[in-house]
């Protein structure tokens, strides 16, 4: 056999086995790929599995909300078919739970209502929280759930804990002399019927955060659309569940849909 021939046979046999090595190493990635997708699919399906009971206190059932009604003072302030709070005066304005369902939640470490001194007002607040509806407050420990002076990550629903100090806001330019406390204390007064001139900026704070376009509902979807996760599972960022709750808002299936849509096709 010729040098040449030989030479050709060789260059055969090399190419012939690279590409079966190539071949190879497809079929491992694929395989290992296909092995990542599933095992990612087994931890939602285990999560959701093993998280009942956070799910549970997430997630109010709707015949809770036929038994426990809210108080006269705030009956006026209806749903609309969305679950979304509605005001006449400021229909922009649609978070999905009232100042009650924000605190049987549980919600703010059980801090909010706490004994403070303001540096905004100069003045020292305490037991602030007994202007709030009777029923508001039924059934919660106000010592550990309500004005706390110690934050305790097991009050929230989703028993992580987020935000920040009253300081920090304050310093922030964030607080007003009027609602000391910050935003849910202006939340708890405008839901009960107060108007004042700070409305709109509040208004829009909220609308920030946790509106259609807002910040962390945003983060949210975009965290529960990379994790191939349910909508509703407690697990896919926790934190961010957690603020938008003390925000007045938790996700919703309609409202996860239409923003699924919207980060899929950024």
């Amino acid at each position: 056999m010729d040098k040449t021939l030989q030479r050709k046979l060789r260059s055969k046999r090399k190419t012939s086995g690279n590409e079966e090595e190539t071949v190879n190493k497809k079929s491992k990635n694929i395989e290992a790929h296909s092995r990542t997708s599933s095992n990612a699919t087994k931890k939602c399906k285990e999560v959701k599995k093993t998280d009942k009971t956070t799910k549970k206190r997430a997630h109010t059932s709707k015949e809770d909300h036929k038994t426990k009604a809210d108080s006269k003072t705030t009956s006026l302030v209806k749903k609309n078919e969305k679950g979304q709070l509605f005001f006449k005066d400021f229909p922009e304005f649609k978070p999905n739970m009232t100042p009650k369902e924000v605190l049987q939640a549980g919600s703010f470490g059980g801090t909010y209502f706490r004994p403070i001194y303001s540096s905004i007002t100069k003045k020292n607040y305490k037991d602030v929280w007994n202007e709030l509806p009777e029923d508001w407050l039924e059934g919660l420990d106000i010592q550990k759930q309500v004005a706390s002076a110690t934050y305790r990550q097991d009050v929230n629903t989703y028993e992580v804990k987020c935000g920040g100090s009253l300081e920090m806001w304050e310093s922030s330019g964030w607080i007003v002399a009027q609602d000391p406390y910050g935003w849910f204390q202006w939340y708890c007064r405008f839901y009960q019927g107060r108007r004042t001139e700070d409305d709109e900026r509040q208004i829009s704070r909220w609308a920030k955060c946790a509106g259609v376009k807002g910040r962390w509902r945003h983060n949210l979807i975009t965290k529960i659309v990379r994790s191939g996760c349910g909508y509703d599972n407690p697990t896919v960022s926790p934190v961010v569940r957690q603020t938008l709750q003390h925000w007045a808002y938790r996700l919703t299936p309609e409202d996860y849909k239409h923003g699924a849509e919207r980060v899929k096709a950024q």
